[in-house]
């Protein structure tokens, strides 16, 4: 596949930050917070499927080991090893990296985003993280591109906004995104991370038997902080359970009044615990 289109601000010659996005944003989407780390060079890739890059039609092409190598060859061309931000599922991204490429890692920064291992044990479960992510298998059906883009999108703002609060996404910021999901075959992508992940959601208490990750499967060995707006509606505080279990050295830092778009709420803070936590480890 070829490259990642990439976003970038800050000075080039300043030490390097790479941040992955989630769904359903594109690298952009970083912007707001990038803007407050003037001491970095922060380089936002698309990631596959989503806004400039690339976006094969295989759902297969979308499985975690496909999208955590475009990673891995966008971080050795840097220069190894970088620190990493990532939000939703740019944390699945980096979360798997860690674990599979621990050395292109240098902290390991996640702003609502959930480890495998305990976020598969709380989908498995059928209790509050199971009903708040029945969306999955809603995104997973094949006539979710339909449903999403009608009406200039009107579903895809729909689901973006449930029970969280959206008046960052307005104006010439809704436009931007409109554009970006509008590109030919990037909603298709976008969704197929959902069709490519092996994430089972148990119905409502209904739960499956399913083996936890062992934490020597899923360790994540460098400094590792999470940022966590308390108010996320999607991704749930029961989802951070344990996870010392696969970290060994963890810091959680949880800013009130803000839900799962807290770099779009609250980016001013989210940047002063990133900046904070790299100039404690000297990164």
């Amino acid at each position: 596949m070829s490259a990642l289109h990439l976003h970038t601000w800050g000075p080039p010659d300043a030490p390097p930050l790479l941040m992955l996005h989630g769904f359903p944003e594109y690298g952009g989407a970083w912007a707001e917070v990038a803007a407050q780390l003037p001491g970095y060079r922060c380089i936002a890739p698309d990631q596959r499927g989503y806004g400039q890059s690339p976006a094969p039609p295989a759902v297969d092409a979308y499985r975690i080991g496909a999208l955590t190598g475009d990673i891995a060859t966008l971080i050795e061309g840097l220069g190894a090893p970088v620190p990493v931000v990532a939000h939703d599922w740019g944390a699945a991204v980096a979360y798997a990296l860690a674990i599979r490429r621990p050395e292109l890692i240098s902290a390991l920064i996640v702003v609502n985003g959930v480890h495998p291992g305990p976020f598969q044990r709380e989908l498995a479960r059928g209790g509050a993280q199971s009903r708040a992510s029945a969306y999955i298998d809603y995104l997973r059906d094949p006539g979710a591109e339909d449903r999403l883009s009608a009406d200039g999108f009107a579903g895809l703002q729909r689901l973006f906004a449930a029970k969280m609060d959206m008046r960052w996404l307005s104006g010439a910021v809704l436009d931007r995104y409109r554009a970006e999901w509008s590109r030919p075959g990037r909603l298709t992508g976008m969704l197929n991370w959902y069709r490519a992940t092996p994430l089972r959601v148990a119905r409502p208490d209904q739960p499956l038997d399913l083996p936890l990750l062992p934490a020597a499967a899923g360790r994540i060995a460098m400094p590792h902080l999470v940022i966590w707006g308390e108010d996320d509606a999607a991704l749930l505080p029961v989802s951070l359970d344990g996870l010392d279990t696969w970290c060994t050295d963890l810091t959680i830092r949880r800013l009130a009044g803000a839900d799962h778009w807290i770099c779009h709420q609250k980016p001013a803070d989210v940047a002063a615990l990133i900046t904070e936590y790299l100039t404690f480890r000297g990164l």
